[in-house]
Order: structure tokens, then C-alpha cells, then sequence
């Protein structure tokens, strides 16, 4: 099939899921909810990417080659959250490529000066999956500055969805830390200063440990992590008790379900942490105030009204100290130490 009938094609299927196109009526169509339709656009829209990819990796005449992949270095900057190239995380990917071959290939900047040493800037699950395999890495060479190899880096993952809104924040972030400028960051993630901005304020306002628990978490958009900075900042002494059930949580619980998890326990931990303060009272004897009892920042406080008896307000007194020793007993607490 030629590229320009399988263009048809895929704008065909997306167009009968509401993702592009339009029928002969000139009608919108009406997407669908059909879980195995949607599949298939996820595949569809993957296809459609690669191959995208492909060729503007070769429309300037770039040849591809076959690389040793222990020739080729990790970036400086990482995009993905620890385990993202493990085996078990490329699974589909190892055995798409063992059946098929490297049908993408990746792109690297030739480092040092003996030409056969490499540094990956795109296509590092790919080159992950060639090691795991042990064959060769398909990719371009393509010589490439620090900014030159980040901004690709970026907008390969932007173009392909293929980080979560976590992800593109800590990648934004890195890169700030790394003294990259802010017109570069913005380069690599095809985006506007003030979305910059705020991707770098998510993640530097939540505990690194705590966004490393949770995980990548693709389903969870910015509006929700703005809701878990904000319950962070109110209660930030929730946080180590948060990482903990998260470290005791099944290693199948999905990085979604984990944010779910954090949410909720931090909740949890609120309407521990925050017991609702006693109210003012009054206090009657056979119907009639006697006494106002308040609480404030300097401790709480009783008022006996006018019609209280002098002598029933020394008698309170002089029983004070009886009546507190008894509150402590009752109450297990220990004993405050009587003054020599």
C-alpha cells in the first residue's frame, strides 16, 4: 500500500471516530464510545505518528545506519520516571520489534572525537527494546548542540503523546535546573511561556519522593495535580505519611490509581491531623447561666455571670487543683509536678 492510500485510510478510520475528517454530506459525524473503536484509533494514531516521524527524520536526505547500542549514551536529560525502560515497562514494544524489526529508527548526536561514540536524542524505549533483544539500533546521525538535541528530544515525546502532563513538567523542570533558557524549554514542548511556567511551578511545589511514588499517572491531567499542590501546601506534614501507602501498595496498582490512593490518604490524614476546636458554651445549674466558657489562641476561659455568689466562685478555686488531678487520672495523662 502507498504512503498516500495508507494517509487515506487512516483519515478514514479517524474520521468515523470523530478524530478528523468528514463524511460526503459535509456533516460531522458522531464519536464513538466504543471501547474497541477507540483501540483502534489508539493504534491508528500511533501508526500515523511513527510514520510521520519517519519521514521527517528522512526528508533532508539523512541516511539510516545500524548502531551498536553500548556505543550509544543515555541523554543528560531525562524525560521518564524510573522503570520506563525496564523490560517488563517495553514489553509490547520488545516483541513488536522482534517480529517486525525497528520500523522507526531513532536519532543520535555523534559525542567526542573519534567518531563511534553516540548519544541518544529520540527513540530511547526503542533503543532500550534493541538492547533487551540484542540486535542493532536503526537510526540517524545527525551532529546536533546541547539546545539543538533537547528541543528534538522534546517535541518528538510532544508530537507522539507519549508523556503524561507529570512527565513534560519534570522534563521542564530539568531543564530549567540544567541552565537551559526559557525559550528553549519552550521549544522542546511546542508550547507557551506561561504553560512553561506553570508545568515548572507543579512540580517544584510538590516533594520530589511524592511525585516518584505516584508515578506517571497518564490519565491524570493538570486540573488534578493543581488539586494535590494545593492539598500539599495546606498540609504539608501529610506528605511522609502519604509516601508511605504508597510504598505498601501492590506493585500492579497503576501509577493513575496510585495519585488516587495519594488523594485519598492525604485526606485521611487531614481529618486526623485537624480536629474541629470546642465551641463556646454556656453553663446552667437548675436552668439558670451561671457561667460563659470560651476558647481563644491564649487558652480557654470561664465568666461567671453577676448572680453567682462570691463564695461559690472561692469555693471553684480552692477545688481547682483537686479537679484537674482528677481530669489527668481519668484521662491517663501524666501528672504535672507540684512546685516545691
Amino acid at each position: 500500500m502507498s504512503r498516500k492510500d495508507s494517509k487515506g485510510l487512516f483519515a478514514n478510520v479517524l474520521g468515523q471516530l470523530g478524530e478528523g475528517g468528514s463524511n460526503l454530506a459535509g456533516a460531522q459525524p458522531k464519536p464513538t464510545t466504543s471501547p474497541h473503536l477507540m483501540k483502534v484509533a489508539a493504534g491508528v494514531r500511533q501508526i500515523q505518528e511513527r510514520g510521520e516521524l519517519a519521514e521527517k527524520l528522512l526528508k533532508d536526505g539523512n541516511s539510516v545506519v545500524e548502531l551498536d547500542p553500548d556505543a550509544i549514551a543515555p541523554s543528560a536529560i531525562a524525560d521518564r520516571f524510573d522503570g520506563a525502560y525496564s523490560e517488563a515497562s517495553i514489553s509490547e514494544l520488545i516483541e513488536s520489534m522482534r517480529e517486525r524489526g525497528q520500523i522507526v529508527p531513532g536519532l543520535v548526536r555523534p559525542i567526542g572525537e573519534d567518531g563511534q561514540r553516540f548519544q541518544i536524542v529520540y527513540g530511547r524505549r526503542r533503543l532500550a527494546a534493541a538492547k533487551a533483544l540484542g540486535v542493532k539500533f536503526r537510526a540517524v546521525i545527525r551532529p546536533l548542540s546541547d539546545e539543538e538535541a533537547v528541543i528534538l528530544q522534546g517535541e518528538e515525546n510532544t508530537a507522539r503523546n507519549d508523556l503524561s502532563f507529570i512527565e513534560k513538567c519534570t522534563f521542564a523542570r530539568t531543564l530549567e535546573q540544567a541552565g537551559y533558557s526559557r525559550q528553549t524549554i519552550i521549544a522542546s514542548l511546542s508550547t507557551t511561556k506561561s504553560h512553561v511556567s506553570e508545568m515548572i511551578t507543579i512540580v517544584s511545589r510538590l516533594p520530589e519522593k511524592l511525585v516518584q511514588a505516584i508515578g506517571p499517572a497518564p490519565e491524570i491531567g493538570r486540573r488534578r495535580w493543581l488539586q494535590l499542590v494545593d492539598k500539599v501546601r495546606q498540609f504539608p506534614d501529610s506528605v511522609s505519611m502519604v509516601i508511605e501507602v504508597l510504598e505498601t501498595v501492590h506493585a500492579t496498582t497503576t501509577t493513575d490509581e496510585r495519585f488516587e490512593l495519594a488523594v485519598k490518604s492525604l485526606y485521611a490524614k487531614i481529618s486526623r491531623a485537624e480536629p474541629r476546636a470546642p465551641g463556646p458554651r454556656e453553663v446552667l445549674s437548675m436552668g439558670f447561666k451561671i457561667a460563659d466558657v470560651t476558647y481563644g489562641d491564649s487558652g480557654g476561659r470561664m465568666v461567671f455571670t453577676k448572680s453567682v455568689p462570691r463564695e461559690f466562685v472561692a469555693y471553684i478555686a480552692e477545688h481547682l487543683e483537686e479537679l484537674h488531678e482528677g481530669f489527668l487520672k481519668s484521662s491517663g495523662k501524666s501528672l504535672n509536678k507540684k512546685p516545691k
